[in-house]
């Protein structure tokens, strides 16, 4: 019997101690409650998870700290955005030096491209999520980027249990 990574899925060998997709450790505990959990639900087709994060404070938070918490947020969605995709595309940290080297280009790129992952997420996990890429363009575009970061928070926080 194999063994089912909790954090993203993948099959394992029995052996095996970490997960040899996202590194994640096996414990003893997680062992037991997965051979369960194979038998009730496909890894396969199982939506993957990601923190609920309230957008409200992360709004005050990127205020409170002049955008600082702002730039971790922007990683945090992009990479969590790849999860839920199934895209292993440009991690967050890389998108954020591309949007720092070009100034702010690959970030206008960057609403458009979360927009379709997003879509393309809902789609995959049967979730209500409508291809919003052009708002968050044009939201970008105009200097409204933190609604757009509120808008993709909130399809992402579908994805949370």
């Amino acid at each position: 019997m194999s063994k089912y990574c909790q954090n993203c899925g993948k099959e394992n060998e029995d052996s095996a101690l970490f997960c040899g997709s996202c590194g994640t450790s096996f414990n003893q505990e997680q062992q037991a409650s997965q051979q369960v959990n194979v038998n009730i639900n496909n890894y396969n087709s199982a939506t993957p998870i990601v923190p609920n994060r309230n957008i409200a404070l992360a709004i005050v938070f990127s205020i409170i700290t002049c955008g600082i918490y702002g730039l971790y947020w922007f990683v945090v969605m992009t990479d969590e955005s790849n999860k839920v995709s199934g895209d292993n595309g440009t991690s967050g940290g890389l998108a954020l030096l591309f949007t720092i080297l070009t100034c702010g280009i690959y970030g206008i790129y960057w609403y458009y491209k979360m927009g379709q992952k997003m879509y393309q997420a809902g789609k995959m996990h049967n979730k209500d999520i409508s291809d919003n890429s052009i708002l968050y363009l044009i939201l970008g575009i105009f200097g409204f980027g933190i609604i757009s970061y509120a808008l993709i928070q909130n399809d992402l926080n579908k994805f949370s249990q």
